[in-house]
């Protein structure tokens, strides 16, 4: 025995408890305060336990301080059941004052006041901490001797208690507050450091319970209540722990809780009430729509608006905190993850009520609910706290086992434990009489079925039929009150870590090793004076061909003209056609380029010396400039340093690829993305188009190099990221998917699209908890973007409204003066001319909505678009997706956006369409759009469907439609092509030359101009025709088509040498159009024998 004892001994550790001193203390003797001397002692004791007390320490008052010096141990076991209640039953420290000795009463002792000393910072690997605690007075009764169910249910009362605490909040000023000065150590730490790092703090508050049932009130002249929550955690691997909240109260309706109020230490029965509350920590304001938990619907909200004001409620505010070590923690996440909801019981119990329960071992709970705490968040990735309100509903066993798949209700368990304490008592007491022989009268034992099993003192009756309609109406109680509770469940460290954002990079950089720095090009100013360079270089060229056409249109020759004469023509005749005033707007983006760049001037200069001095510097640079220019223009042994003599700027290249890809011509879409990748190789949106380009072809292989290529180039590459995530998971690599993936998420700013696709990828993998956890984040950032658009179109509104505003201030002070003109001009309204149209035109433009031509044929319902969302979480992806044809991803997506829970959005019909036109099932493509007919973009698709099924006639309506709405078709370019088409095929060659001339204006192409330009050739106007025609020869040599309308109008306008040439070129690049080619022969043959019959017909 003595081995085992000195065995269990050895498992504890002493805590060494030192009072060091004592500050500012007062004293309630009359005597003390005239000698300025009293005596006093501290007492440590932790939950009723006392550890020691000091000596008598004489007290000066002067002196406002008193050492103390008092050292007592507390034992403490390293399990966690005793961890747990080391930080749940704080230190008490209580000082007390001696009454003189010659004073003869009861009562030789005054409390001056008590302190709490948290023992938190040992759990936190520290093996001392000193501590300056206040101490608090003892005012009225302590926590004790008072019943938290006695709290007054009147606001009146209620605001008499704040102005006593702001009275002695106003007494603490004027005079110090006391303290006491504590010293706490250990010789080793309580947990080592392996424990310290698999051990957790978890933290349960139970904040309040509104909208509760009427019965819950008390009654004039009814015994006080106790209401209780309850709720079990698990503290080892095998062993668990009952947090019982019981200090509920009860109050009134009619005001709101206070935000910023603090929160309670859970044990609160030997604390005075100022020590009821845990230092620094306090209840924040949070936004429903942020809340864990249930009713956070726009309905629930405005239901939780009223009921939190004005009915009843029951306040806990308590935070309880339980010490879970590498086992418990364990536990915890197994737990979660057989059941994510845990249940919180509650009960209402008066004191009759439970003397008789414990007395009667009656186990049927008055007044018993539970709610259902969904703890699943917790295994959310980084995720320590959930808070929310969940509604209560009665206690049913089957429901218990049902949701939460537990069968023992705690709360029962609790008193059958308690009752079970009761009877051990009673047995032990009577089995003392017995032995003593004290016989005692006994009671006539009551029948427990003569009274209601819910006890009567709650419900006032004594018969069964009265129990029965008892039970009745408590089955209903919560239903119809609606009542929730709202808790907090906080851990210190997450279930789950989460990745940090340097550690997904550098697993990126592991599977996509990044390429080695381009070598840089010339600088910024070097760029400058290149550019200056080229500009004078075109200028000296188109300086040139005017003197070309001075020359061609007869004026004199060089050798009758003098070198002024010949500058005198020359400038006269660029002024006149206006060339020297574009030559001088073509040289100033190059001159204000040398000045910022080159000579770092980027500020205005205000001394006018200084800025003449500066202009003549600026003069002789560019002088000098000019000469080096004109130096490399005629000089044919320099070299000609300029880094871009492709005509085609990148943006027209990339312009052109789109154009190729979305036609279909992938052969000319790949040359122009190679020529992208060899200009910019810096630039991954070549490579990441380029690989879409492969994704629609079905080359995923080349399509994976592409993406691969671009996140190389550029690590931090969102969308291609997304996309190698994406096609890893189709080759079967999840693990590469989700670094890939997660690496997209972590990317400032957060994209909805990739947070999206994470728990797409999740869901596929069947981890619904990590899936959930990434599409609430998804939810996050999508009323993020929503609130943030909301306010900036409320900025614009705000702006348009103030510009309004002054318009109509100026048009009244402008229209004072002009009331007799508008009355002449009312007696004779003027014409009907254009300006009247164009107006008519604006206004129905503005008003689509209103009965005239350009309106798309459809109901107002469809114009108007529905109440549902316009996007949701699973659209975003699904339009990222199908931009870049992941087809497969993209069905998943959709598929989870028709069974969400309000049903598909409004852009749900609209993606279907996308996804069946790009697996080539045009008429299920169009089907889908019936109901979906409410914008530009849906026409558009509309017309594409049709268009591929050779229904021209109806593309043709569909893109008339889209384009006559105010906002244009996303892909507008394409339906200006196939409209354009359309009316080529159709030959009505006017309107195909509008569409074209827009499509010319907006998006210019080599296909914009051919279109043009048959247009035009088929309007007989041969010489538009011949320059749209040249136009798109510039941008685009290669095509067949272009040089067979060349020939064409050469051959119209006679020049057959040209058209020979130009034929020739067309049948080199492959001219596969037989129409053409049978037009050019059928010309040719005509105009040769046009000669002919003129000459015979002159003959004859």
């Amino acid at each position: 025995m003595e081995t085992a004892k000195s065995t269990e001994e050895t498992n504890y550790k002493t805590i060494e408890v030192t009072v060091v001193r004592g500050n500012y203390l007062p004293s309630s003797l009359n005597q003390a305060k005239k000698t300025g001397v009293f005596q006093s002692s501290v007492q440590v004791e932790v939950d009723g336990n006392v550890l020691g007390e000091s000596e008598k320490k004489e007290v000066e008052q002067v002196a406002q301080h008193v050492e103390y010096d008092f050292t007592c141990g507390l034992l403490c076991r390293g399990d966690a059941e005793a961890l747990s209640q080391l930080l749940s039953k704080p230190l008490i420290l209580t000082v007390r004052e001696f009454w003189p000795e010659e004073k003869k009463a009861a009562a030789r002792t005054a409390v001056v006041g008590q302190a709490v000393v948290d023992l938190l910072p040992l759990l936190q690997g520290q093996c001392s901490f000193s501590a300056k605690v206040p101490l608090n007075p003892v005012i009225g009764s302590s926590a004790k001797d008072t019943n938290p169910s006695q709290s007054s249910l009147s606001v009146e009362t209620a605001a008499k208690e704040r102005q006593k605490q702001l009275a002695r909040k106003v007494l603490l000023k004027w005079r110090k507050q006391p303290t006491l000065c504590v010293c706490v150590r250990l010789s080793d730490p309580v947990l080592s450091e392996a424990e310290l790092s698999s051990s957790n703090l978890l933290r349960v508050t139970v904040e309040t319970a509104f909208s509760i049932p009427g019965s819950w009130s008390l009654e004039s002249g009814s015994s006080p209540c106790k209401y209780s929550a309850a709720l079990e955690v698990p503290l080892t691997a095998q062993k668990d722990q009952v947090l019982l909240f019981c200090e509920g109260q009860l109050k009134a309706g009619g005001q709101r809780e206070q935000h910023g109020r603090q929160r309670k230490r859970p044990h609160q029965a030997l604390l005075v009430p100022a020590n009821h509350f845990l230092p620094a920590a306090f209840f924040q304001a949070e936004p429903v729509e942020e809340e864990d938990g249930e009713l956070t619907g726009s309905k629930d909200q405005a239901f939780r608006k009223t009921v939190e004001i004005t009915k009843n409620r029951v306040s806990w505010d308590t935070e309880m905190p339980c010490f879970l070590d590498a086992g418990g923690t364990s536990r915890l996440r197994q737990k979660i993850t057989e059941s994510r909801l845990w249940p919180v019981e509650i009960m209402r119990l008066t004191k009759e009520a439970e003397t008789k329960m414990l007395s009667e071992g009656n186990l049927d709970i008055p007044f018993h609910g539970v709610g259902f705490v969904d703890m699943g968040r917790l295994l959310f990735p980084g995720v320590r706290r959930i808070r929310g309100a969940y509604s209560i509903q009665t206690f049913s066993e089957a429901e218990l086992l049902k949701k939460a798949k537990r069968s023992v209700s705690v709360l029962k368990q609790h008193v059958k434990f308690a009752a079970d304490q009761v009877k051990d008592r009673s047995g032990s007491a009577a089995g003392s009489h017995k032995a003593r022989g004290a016989k005692e009268p006994k009671e006539p034992v009551k029948k427990p079925g003569s009274q209601s099993r819910m006890i009567a003192a709650d419900v006032g009756a004594n018969g069964g039929a009265e129990s029965e309609l008892h039970l009745n109406l408590e089955a209903d109680m919560y239903a119809e009150a609606r009542t929730y509770i709202i808790i907090e469940v906080t851990l210190e460290k997450p279930l789950v870590s989460k990745t940090p954002a340097e550690e997904l990079s550098s697993r990126v950089r592991a599977l996509i090793p990044p390429k080695p720095l381009h070598p840089a090009g010339p600088s910024r100013a070097e760029r400058a004076v290149l550019d200056f360079h080229r500009q004078v270089g075109n200028v000296v060229t188109q300086v040139s061909d005017q003197y070309t056409e001075l020359l061609a249109a007869g004026c004199k020759p060089v050798e009758n003209c003098s070198r002024e004469q010949m500058y005198a023509e020359l400038m006269g005749s660029l002024n006149d056609n206006g060339r020297y005033f574009a030559f001088k707007e073509q040289m100033k983006h190059a001159v204000v380029r040398i000045v910022r760049d080159k000579m770092q001037r980027t500020e205005p200069i205000s001394d006018p010396q200084e800025l003449k001095l500066f202009v003549s510097k600026l003069y002789v640079y560019l002088v000098d400039e000019m000469h080096i220019a004109h130096n490399k223009i005629y000089s044919h042994d320099a070299v000609d340093d300029s880094p871009d003599e492709i005509q085609l700027s990148s943006s027209q290249l990339r312009h052109f690829a789109r154009e190729a890809r979305l036609i279909g011509d992938y052969k000319q879409a790949v040359e122009h993305y190679q020529e992208l990748v060899v200009r910019e190789p810096t630039e991954p949106s070549h490579k990441f188009e380029w690989g879409t380009l492969y994704m629609l072809t079905g080359d995923y292989t080349k399509a994976r190099e592409c993406f691969r290529g671009a996140v190389s180039v550029q690590q931090a590459h969102r969308p291609s990221l997304m996309m190698c995530g994406v096609l890893a998971a189709m080759f079967e690599g999840h693990q590469e998917a989700r670094t890939l993936l997660e690496r997209a998420t972590s990317i400032e700013p957060p994209s909805v699209a990739a947070w999206t696709l994470l728990g797409l990828h999740h869901e596929i993998q069947g981890g619904s908890i990590l899936a959930e956890s990434a599409f609430l984040e998804a939810r996050r950032q999508l009323r993020a973007n929503e609130a943030k658009r909301r306010a900036q179109s409320g900025d614009e509104e705000e702006e348009e409204e103030e510009e309004k505003e002054v318009e109509t201030q100026e048009t009244k002070e402008e229209g004072v003066g002009r009331d007799d003109e508008e009355k002449d001009m009312a007696a004779c309204p003027p014409p009907s001319n254009e300006k009247d149209l164009q107006c008519r035109d604006q206004q129905q433009d503005q008003n689509p909505d209103s009965g005239v031509q350009g309106k798309p044929p459809v109901d107002g319902s469809s114009i108007s678009a529905p109440a549902k969302l316009s996007s949701t979480i699973y659209t975003a992806a699904a339009q990222f997706l199908l931009q870049n044809a992941a087809l497969q991803m993209a069905e998943r997506a959709l598929s989870l956006e028709l069974l969400s829970d309000g049903g598909p959005s409004v852009s749900y019909p609209l993606l279907l369409a996308r996804l069946r036109l790009l697996r080539a099932d045009y008429r299920g493509a169009a089907d889908s759009l019936q109901e979906a007919l409410f914008n530009s973009d849906a026409w558009a698709l509309n017309g594409h469907c049709h268009f591929l099924l050779g229904a021209f006639t109806d593309a043709r309506k569909s893109y008339e439609w889209s384009l006559n709405f105010p906002q244009p078709p996303s892909d507008c370019h394409l339906v200006l092509l196939r409209l354009g088409s359309i009316y080529l095929r159709q030959e009505t060659y006017e309107q195909a030359k509008g569409v074209y001339l827009r499509a010319c204006e907006e998006s210019p192409s080599c296909l914009t101009w051919l279109g043009l330009g048959t247009a035009c050739y088929r309007l007989e106007e041969l010489c538009v025709a011949e320059e749209a025609l040249t136009q798109a020869n510039h941008l685009n040599w290669q095509n067949a088509e272009v040089w067979a309308y060349l020939s064409l109008v050469c051959l119209r306008s006679g020049r057959q040498e040209e058209a020979e040439q130009f034929y020739e070129h067309a049948t080199r690049f492959k001219l596969q159009e037989e129409p053409l080619l049978k037009e050019f022969a059928e010309l040719k043959q005509q105009l040769r024998f046009t000669p002919l019959a003129s000459c015979f017909g002159t003959s004859s």
